[in-house]
């Protein structure tokens, strides 16, 4: 439990060192926008200093951005979802205060395709460990889980706000560059993780009694049981089905790997569920 606990946390700091090191190194240099509340504060950040005497750097916008969401996040979402989602832009934070702005490539495409990609990486390995990079992901999860349609429309209005808001003021080459970045970045999410809201499990086990009692102490999820037999070995065993958001998997996959480490598992993408679906 210790050791997936301290991988995770170290998953966590990866992340959020990569998505730093894309900013500091890629973007920012270039006046290129990430997707997300990092977009967004850097955006707010380049405002700021265009029109106010005084400057706010975007690791602190970002901080006081999330402030809110994680708020909101840790009575909706789940304490700890949200508690490393919270650590991942703190340490986001902290790494983009300490890590130099540095101009590594005048050209302007290869800024915005590899720091789409190193961006994209933390990201997605955030993600694939039961956490994310806080911020809008969090709110898009909340929006979907109200209406029922994927994160991806919710992502792609918002950030389509910040790519408008810096193609007016700074530019349509900007917003287009921003472009980019975001479909880079979208594709290597995908790769790395899961590009799915809802994906259908069916576990395949010899231990069903044990396994649905565990699932149930971590999801609030319900759980078809299908009678199944080896094709092979004609031995019985159970078919446990259950729908579950991406953001669940991690904790699925753990909890599997606990109970019934020979469980045979099978994921697949699920494009709409009608009837009972639990999105609080």
């Amino acid at each position: 439990m210790y050791m997936m606990e301290t991988k995770k946390m170290i998953v966590v700091v990866i992340g959020a060192f990569l998505n730093a090191l894309a900013m500091n190194l890629f973007l920012i240099p270039a006046n290129i926008y990430a997707s997300g509340f990092t977009g967004l504060a850097q955006l707010l950040s380049r405002l700021v200093g265009s029109f106010a005497p005084f400057n706010i750097s975007t690791g602190i916008l970002l901080f006081i951005l999330n402030i809110p969401v994680t708020i909101i996040a840790w009575r909706k979402v789940g304490k700890s979802f949200t508690f490393y989602s919270f650590l991942s832009v703190i340490l986001m934070s902290v790494f983009l205060e300490m890590i130099p702005i540095v101009h590594v490539s005048p050209d302007i495409l290869l800024n915005a395709v590899f720091g789409g990609v190193i961006a994209a990486v933390g990201v997605g390995i955030t993600l694939k460990y039961g956490a994310s990079t806080g911020g809008m992901d969090i709110i898009a999860m909340l929006l979907s889980r109200m209406k029922d349609r994927p994160v991806g429309t919710y992502l792609f209005a918002l950030n389509g706000i910040i790519i408008v808001t810096a193609g007016y003021i700074y530019g349509p080459e900007k917003a287009l560059y921003t472009i980019v970045t975001l479909y880079t970045s979208t594709r290597v999410i995908d790769a790395i993780h899961t590009r799915h809201e809802k994906l259908t499990v069916m576990i395949i086990t010899k231990k069903a009694d044990e396994l649905k009692q565990a699932i149930h102490s971590k999801l609030v999820r319900g759980i078809t049981s299908l009678p199944a037999k080896g094709g092979f070995t004609n031995e019985n065993k159970e078919m446990l089905m259950i729908v579950i958001t991406r953001y669940e998997l991690y904790e699925l996959e753990k909890v599997i790997q606990q109970t019934d480490s020979q469980a045979f598992t099978n994921i697949v993408e699920t494009a709409h569920v009608f009837g009972m679906f639990r999105k609080d």
